[in-house]
């Protein structure tokens, strides 16, 4: 669960304090939904209290991410605030820390956080988990579904919590046309496809799972599938999928995620009227098509 600080003080009128707006994401994506292994919520937290004017949301947090949040007029920014609270859906503090030394991007990041009173939040899977989250916005990349299910229940045991979906496509399509309608509602160019034998005959897509970032453990054990949908998989995993009939397509790990920050930003701004939210121009995904 997301621990809140002590409030010591006002914040600026008419900007929630950092428990409010806390308060607000655990509202959106209880962390007690997200996956037991994860490490989720409030991860850094400043000692004197602040007022939450600007929250930058991003997939990684990097350090070219971390110097735009806190830029005043960075481009593409709608304000000239710098950000007080950063929204990162993976967690940046993930394994454990045994020393923070400016030597290492990632903690250097985190003691310039600290220095500058930035608090860092990540919802990860537990965005992943709830109604409307990123599983059900992937899923409907590729068009709508029937029969949704999730296909591991969160801890919470919260019906429609979990992490993947499954369900059945209202209108099958070819795996062409899978394809290139992922790609569209994705905004990319290309993706990995390993085409089952029955579908690279023309057989139809109806059946299909998602799984945002890398999700090939979690899918592999869906039967009776048509097609998977994730960012990562092991080779191995692919070749067996394939053998039994089901097609697979990868998109790399954050190309299925980051998309759903623009509807991540709707949602904090419905509930945050008073905070300005950006969302990075430069997260972006390490890997390139060459």
């Amino acid at each position: 669960m997301s621990e809140v600080v002590p409030d010591r003080g006002q914040p600026t009128a008419g900007a929630p304090s950092l428990n409010a707006a806390v308060a607000a994401l655990e509202s959106l994506a209880s962390t007690r939904h997200a996956a037991a292994w994860d490490n989720v919520g409030l991860l850094v937290a400043p000692v004197a209290p602040r007022a939450i004017r600007r929250i930058h949301l991003t997939i990684d947090l990097t350090e070219p991410v971390y110097g735009e949040a806190r830029a005043r007029h960075a481009e593409g920014q709608p304000s000239d605030l710098p950000a007080d609270l950063i929204v990162a859906y993976h967690p940046p503090i993930f394994s454990g820390l045994k020393r923070l030394r400016p030597d290492s991007p990632l903690t250097r990041t985190l003691l310039r956080a600290i220095t500058d009173g930035v608090a860092i939040y990540s919802p990860h899977t537990a965005l992943d988990a709830v109604p409307g989250g990123v599983n059900d916005w992937l899923l409907g990349r590729l068009g709508p579904c029937a029969d949704v299910r999730f296909i591991e229940a969160s801890p919470s045991n919260e019906p429609g919590h979990g992490l993947g979906r499954a369900g059945r496509l209202q209108v099958p399509m070819d795996i062409s046309a899978a394809v290139a309608q992922l790609k569209r509602n994705l905004g990319l160019t290309a993706v990995r496809v390993a085409r089952a034998e029955r579908h690279a005959a023309g057989a139809m897509i109806e059946q299909v799972a998602v799984c945002p970032g890398a999700g090939g453990s979690l899918l592999m054990g869906v039967r009776d599938l048509d097609l998977i949908v994730t960012g990562e998989m092991r080779h191995h995993d692919v070749l067996a999928c394939v053998a039994r009939g089901t097609s697979v397509i990868l998109t790399d790990h954050t190309h299925c995620e980051r998309g759903y920050l623009a509807v991540f930003a709707e949602q904090l701004r419905a509930v945050l009227p008073d905070v300005t939210v950006s969302i990075s121009r430069l997260d972006d995904d390490p890997l390139r098509v060459v």
